[in-house]
């Protein structure tokens, strides 16, 4: 259905595809690009490479560097490198309307989980959410769900709730909680078992950044606040 939805858009435009953009090599954001190059061969597919990933897919990809400008019609996007969900995450700044095409970077409703065990870092989700604060957009347009209208408080409270968590499993870690697994029971008491593995992510994460600021130690899995 996507598909005609794409070729009646062409058709209307006397238009065909030149390329896909696409913000990052997860497998629910690029496993479609196969199909779309059957159908269109001449489609161009561009993102951020990430080695070890992207072959994965069954499409060349064209690298897309950070800050370059892409034509798109006429028009122009800018790629903007917003690494932290996935090392290869970019989102694209079309500066006229404020408008970003933000991925996965933010959604309107939940939290973006950032992966450590597949190059996730909040240290660098943490810096792209304060980028594209700082070019104060008047819309997102994000990967899942709705549109989001007024981004600047959503971005803020973003960011201050990794800060939140971040003190939390600080905490637990002074507490005497000193493995992965007994930080996720002290925090996400309750939690709905499907969630838990994002749960570890998020507090191995955490604990990631902890150490790269000289705030935590891990030994043999063992984790202790300096």
């Amino acid at each position: 259905a996507h598909l005609e939805d794409v070729a009646g858009h062409l058709r209307a435009h006397a238009a065909r595809l030149q390329q896909v953009l696409v913000t990052h090599g997860h497998t629910d954001h690029a496993s479609g690009a196969e199909r779309v190059g059957q159908v269109h061969p001449e489609a161009r597919f561009r993102k951020k490479v990430w080695p070890g990933e992207d072959h994965r897919f069954a499409v060349a990809w064209h690298d897309v560097a950070d800050t370059e400008r892409v034509d798109i019609g006429g028009d122009a996007l800018t790629a903007l490198h917003t690494p932290g969900h996935a090392p290869d995450h970019v989102a694209f700044w079309h500066e006229p309307s404020g408008t970003v095409f933000s991925g996965d970077l933010v959604m309107a409703k939940g939290s973006v989980m950032i992966h450590a065990s597949r190059g996730g870092d909040l240290t660098e989700y943490l810096a792209s959410l304060e980028r594209v604060r700082a070019l104060a957009p008047r819309r997102l347009l994000p990967a899942h769900g709705p549109a989001i209208d007024d981004p600047g408080p959503l971005l803020t409270r973003y960011i201050e709730h990794r800060l939140a968590r971040e003190a939390q499993v600080l905490a637990a870690v002074s507490a005497g909680q000193t493995t992965v697994q007994a930080i996720v029971e002290s925090i996400y008491d309750g939690l709905d078992p499907a969630l838990l593995p994002g749960a570890h992510e998020t507090v191995r994460a955490h604990l990631d950044k902890l150490r790269r600021d000289g705030r935590a130690a891990d030994t043999d899995g063992q984790w202790s606040v300096r």
